[in-house]
């Protein structure tokens, strides 16, 4: 049973109105980014250091923790529909994770729709990661992505591979959303029940991003790339998450590749739960997050 505290953000999710903005066609894109933090502030960072840097259209935030850190990168997109962020529901989760992890961070504040389209977003996307691989190895950095950009980061992979480039050591993604056309069936049912997102408003913002681009391709939706030979995966899925039915499709096919791949469930939880303040299910989705990253480096270690 969800805790008090979920039923506290539950309350302020639907006094801010955030249903009912994802619920209109078309996607009311200048609300959404009155919430964007462009330059975070140090009271945010919770005493992490912060530069920035810009490649392509990018802007590209290093956050380094207060102590001395690792020799591991984490290169983080956060999501936003494609269409707004990062907020303070991307930046404060992910300071706290540079401070317990003691890794370096790289926000990447990709361009957004409907200014800019997929194509140019993928081109930004590895433009960073090629960045990130002047300084570290593949085998010393792990990609993180939530909702839209859990799915910037798995096509950034699927690119890779089919290239024949060595991945990153891991993927973590938090209810990635891996189908632009939202053509899954059980989406409907879902949706009644989805505290945060709609189809109409969601797929509103896809349709912006995409320019006439088929909603099925593999670069605005990763469901229909190969997760062959893909890096250990761990994939965050919320169950009143309208994403989860091709969430849940990926996991299968992931599988069906023999990815090591590992699921954390949030029953009864919404999208990107781990990223939501106050919660007590938000704090142990992140305890399990800085885990996974912490084993990561060991593991890695271990091998060297």
């Amino acid at each position: 049973m969800p805790s008090i505290s979920y039923y506290l953000i539950r309350m302020v999710l639907k006094v801010k109105g955030i249903k009912k903005t994802f619920s209109k066609v078309p996607l009311d894109v200048q609300r959404l980014r009155k919430e964007d933090i462009h330059q975070p502030s140090g009271k945010l960072l919770a005493g992490s250091a912060a530069t920035t840097f810009s490649v392509q259209q990018s802007t590209v935030t290093e956050i380094s923790p207060p102590s001395s850190a690792t020799d591991f990168l984490l290169l983080y997109c956060p999501g936003g529909a494609y269409v707004y962020g990062p907020t303070e529901l991307n930046w404060r989760p992910l300071a706290r994770l540079v401070k317990n992890t003691r890794t370096r961070a790289w926000v990447v504040d990709y361009p957004k729709a409907p200014e800019a389209n997929i194509r140019e977003i993928a081109t930004n996307i590895d433009a960073v990661y090629a960045e990130a691989r002047r300084r570290y190895s593949p085998a010393n950095i792990m990609l993180l992505g939530d909702s839209v950009g859990g799915s910037l980061v798995i096509s950034l992979v699927q690119r890779l591979i089919k290239a024949g480039e060595t991945p990153p050591s891991h993927l973590i993604i938090i209810s990635p959303v891996l189908d632009a056309s939202m053509s899954n069936p059980e989406i409907a049912e879902i949706d009644k029940v989805d505290p945060i997102l709609s189809r109409p408003g969601v797929l509103s913002a896809k349709r912006m991003c995409a320019a006439g681009m088929d909603l099925k391709d593999p670069l605005i939706s990763p469901l229909y790339g190969s997760f062959q030979q893909f890096p250990a995966t761990s994939l965050f899925i919320a169950e009143n998450d309208i994403m989860r039915p091709d969430q849940e499709l990926a996991g299968w096919e992931m599988q069906e590749e023999d990815v090591e791949f590992t699921v954390i469930e949030g029953k009864g939880m919404p999208h990107v739960w781990p990223l939501l303040p106050v919660m007590k299910e938000a704090k142990e989705a992140l305890n399990q997050l800085e885990e996974i990253v912490l084993k990561t480096i060991q593991s890695k270690k271990q091998k060297v």
